[in-house]
C-alpha cells in the first residue's frame, strides 16, 4: 500500500486480471495487458455489482456520449420488467473527461429481495448492467464470510518474528503474529507515514477494533450466518498481537519493517519515512501512530472474551490491563513520541475511542472524564463550516483512510455521555460534521456522488500551506512526499460513520445522508466510471493482478482503488492503473483498512 515493488520475490509476470461474479463463479480470465483505461463504449450502465439493502437507496449511474439527448430504462428481475420509465438527466460533468452525458435510475422504491438488472436505451443503443443482489442485510450476508477469509489468510505467521531486534539497541522481543499489512508487503504497521504528523493510517490496530468490536456488539448477526466462532477467533488474534507489542514500558512497537521486503535490510521494530524506508527511532506508538486504536482494541476484546467465555493466547483480564497500562503511559508521554512533539487531531479522535472504550470495558469513571476532555479538544477543532481543522492553525482534516473517524469517535462517545448539556453540544457538533461531508460534496456537479474534500497542497519544506482548495482525490503533492492512492477505506469510512452518527443523533436517517452512506460504497462495489468492483471475487469485473507491484490478491480483499491523475499535484483527474509500471500498487494493491472498514460499513449497515 505504501512501497516500492516486491523486491523479496520474484517477479511473475504481470500477472492476469480476474473477471467474477458474486453470482456467478467464473474462471479467471487471462488479459494481455493491466493497463485500465476508462470504457469508450458509447452508453455505459454503471452500478453497484455485489449487494444492496431492499429497504435503501438503489442507484445506477448512466453514461452516454451520442446526439441522443433522452432516453429511457427498465429495471429486469430475472425476466420481468419490474419498473421502467424516462431516465433522469443529471448536471453537465467534465472533471473526469468530457464529451458524455450522465443520467440516473433511481430504483430505491423497488423493495423486494432479488436480483435485479438496469437497462439503458438512449439514440438506438442499448446496454444492460450488471446484476446486483437486494436483500435485507445484504452487504454483510454476502461479503463477511470472504472478508474473514481474507483476515485469515492475511496473517503473518513467521517464526522469525519472535525474535526480532528494536532499533539501534541490542533489545530483541517477540512480535509474533498480527497480519500481514497489504498484498505484496509482509511488513506489520499499526501505523506508517507518522513523520508526516497529519497522514496517520489506523492499520493493524483498527482491523483489530472492528473485528472485536462488531463480534462482541453483533453477535447475533455473525451467528446467523455461521460465522461467530471465525470472526472471536480472528478478533482474538489481533489483540494476542497487540499484547506482544505492548513493551514492559507502557509504549506499543510501530512497525516491524524490512524495507518492504529488501533482501539486504534487516526486519526489526523501528520506525521509518519517506519512499525509501529510511529506518527512525519513531518506534513507539503515539495515540495517532496506532496506539489509540490498539487500547480501543484491547478493551473491547477484554469484553468479548467476558460475553463470549473464549479467549486467545492470553485472556481478557490481560487485555484490560495492557490496554490500561498503555492508557495510562500515553496520557503522560504521548506527545513525546509524535514526530513534531505537537499533539493533533488525530490524537484526539483516536484517545476519544480508547477512552471510551476503556470506559465500557472497566465501568471506571475516569475514563468517562478523560472521554470528555478529548471530546471537548476535538469538538474545539471544529470551524465554522462544520469541517475540522487538524492543527493550531488553518490545514484542514483531510485523510485518505479514515476521514469517519472523527464523527464516528464522537458517535461513540455520545452513546456513553449521561449529561444532557453535554450530550446536546455533542449532538450540534456532529450534525454539523456531517452536514459538512454533504455539503462539499454535493457543492458541484457530481455524477456519481463521490465524497470530495478540502486540502492544501505542501510547499517546499514539506508542509501543508497555502490557499484550502477542494477535490474528488487525495492530492498527490501532500506532506508524506510520495504516498497517495485510491481512497477505498476513506469511503467505507465515511459510509460508517454516517450510519452510525445518524443513529446516536435519534432519529431515522434523512434520505440524503442515507443516499451519501450509499454512494461511498457503491463506488469501491462497482458504480465508478471503471465499472470495476474493488471487492476481489466479487461482482463482473475486478482489478488486474499485478504480482510484482502488488502481491497477492485474495478474495474478500479490496483493492486501493480511483486516484486523481497521476501527474496531478491536486489530484485532479481520474486513473486507475495506467500502467504497466511497478506504481501500480497505488491503484490495485489489496490492504488491510479497506476490508477493515468494509467490514464495520456492512455490519452497522445490516443492524
Amino acid at each position: 500500500m505504501k512501497r516500492h515493488p516486491i523486491n523479496r520475490r520474484q517477479a511473475v509476470g504481470l500477472g492476469a486480471a480476474l473477471l467474477s461474479s458474486a453470482l456467478q463463479a467464473q474462471a479467471p480470465t487471462p488479459v494481455t495487458t493491466v493497463s485500465v483505461q476508462l470504457p469508450t463504449q458509447p452508453l455505459l450502465v454503471q452500478m453497484n455489482q455485489v449487494a444492496l439493502e431492499r429497504a435503501g437507496p438503489k442507484r445506477a449511474i448512466v453514461e452516454y456520449t451520442g446526439p441522443a439527448q433522452a432516453g429511457r430504462y427498465r429495471v429486469l428481475a430475472g425476466g420481468r420488467v419490474v419498473a421502467q420509465g424516462e431516465l433522469s438527466a443529471l448536471p453537465e460533468f467534465s472533471a473526469w473527461g468530457g464529451g458524455r452525458r450522465y443520467f440516473e435510475v433511481d430504483f430505491s422504491a423497488l423493495q423486494q429481495a432479488g436480483v435485479y438488472r438496469v437497462e439503458a436505451t438512449l439514440g438506438g443503443a442499448r446496454v444492460l448492467s450488471a446484476p446486483v443482489r437486494v436483500q435485507d442485510q445484504a452487504l454483510f450476508t454476502t461479503i463477511a464470510d470472504k472478508t474473514l477469509d481474507y483476515f485469515r489468510r492475511s496473517r503473518h505467521t513467521g517464526a522469525g518474528d519472535k525474535r526480532i531486534r528494536v532499533f539501534e539497541t541490542d533489545r530483541f522481543v517477540n512480535v509474533w503474529g498480527g497480519w500481514k499489512d497489504a498484498g505484496g508487503d509482509a511488513g506489520k504497521y499499526l501505523s506508517h507515514l507518522g513523520y508526516a504528523n497529519f497522514f496517520n493510517p489506523q492499520q493493524t490496530s483498527m482491523a483489530a477494533w472492528v473485528l472485536a468490536y462488531t463480534a462482541q456488539t453483533s453477535g447475533d448477526l455473525y451467528r446467523r450466518a455461521g460465522l461467530l466462532g471465525r470472526v472471536q477467533d480472528e478478533a482474538f488474534w489481533g489483540a494476542d498481537y497487540l499484547h506482544r507489542i505492548l513493551d514492559a514500558d507502557g509504549y506499543f512497537y510501530t512497525t516491524v519493517f524490512d524495507k518492504w521486503g529488501d533482501e539486504k535490510a534487516e526486519r526489526m521494530v523501528v520506525g521509518y519515512e519517506g519512499e525509501e524506508g529510511t529506518y527512525t527511532r519513531l518506534y513507539r506508538s503515539a495515540y495517532r501512530a496506532g496506539a489509540g486504536m490498539a487500547i480501543a482494541s484491547l478493551a473491547r476484546a477484554s469484553m468479548l472474551a467476558k460475553q463470549s467465555g473464549r479467549q486467545g493466547e492470553f485472556g481478557g483480564a490481560t487485555y484490560l490491563a495492557d490496554a490500561v497500562r498503555a492508557f495510562e503511559h500515553l496520557e503522560q508521554v504521548n506527545a513525546q513520541y509524535t514526530a513534531d512533539g505537537v499533539e493533533n487531531i488525530i490524537d484526539d479522535y483516536t484517545a476519544l475511542m480508547a477512552a471510551v472504550e476503556l470506559f465500557h470495558a472497566s465501568g471506571e469513571p475516569r475514563f468517562l472524564e478523560a472521554s470528555r476532555l478529548r471530546a471537548g479538544r476535538l469538538m474545539g477543532r471544529q470551524g465554522a463550516d462544520g469541517g475540522f481543522i487538524s492543527d493550531g492553525g488553518k490545514r484542514p482534516y483531510y485523510h485518505a483512510v479514515e476521514a469517519g473517524l472523527p464523527a464516528l469517535s464522537l458517535a461513540h462517545y455520545l452513546a456513553v455521555e449521561p449529561q444532557q448539556e453535554r450530550r446536546d453540544r455533542v449532538a450540534t457538533v456532529l450534525a454539523a460534521a456531517l452536514k459538512h461531508e454533504l455539503d462539499i460534496t454535493g457543492r458541484v456537479a457530481n455524477p456519481y456522488g463521490y465524497a470530495r474534500q478540502a486540502f492544501q497542497l505542501a510547499g517546499k519544506d514539506g508542509r501543508a500551506e497555502g490557499e484550502v482548495m477542494e477535490g474528488f482525490f487525495i492530492p498527490h503533492r501532500n506532506e508524506t512526499g510520495y504516498w497517495w492512492q485510491g481512497e477505498s477505506a476513506r469511503l467505507a469510512s465515511l459510509s460508517a460513520a454516517m450510519v452510525v452518527a445518524s443513529r446516536q443523533l435519534g432519529a431515522a436517517m434523512p434520505v440524503g445522508w442515507a443516499g451519501y452512506a450509499q454512494s461511498q460504497l457503491d463506488w469501491t462495489l462497482g458504480r465508478n466510471p471503471y465499472g470495476i468492483s474493488m471487492l476481489y471475487g466479487f461482482g463482473k469485473r475486478n482489478p488486474p493482478a499485478v504480482p510484482s507491484s502488488a502481491g497477492d490478491m485474495f478474495a474478500g480483499g479490496i483493492s486501493n482503488g480511483i486516484t486523481g491523475a497521476a501527474d496531478s499535484d491536486t489530484g485532479a483527474g481520474i486513473a486507475f492503473g495506467p500502467g504497466p509500471d511497478d506504481a501500480q500498487w497505488r491503484w490495485v494493491e489489496q490492504w488491510l483498512p479497506h476490508s477493515s472498514w468494509m467490514l464495520l460499513a456492512a455490519v452497522v449497515t445490516a443492524r
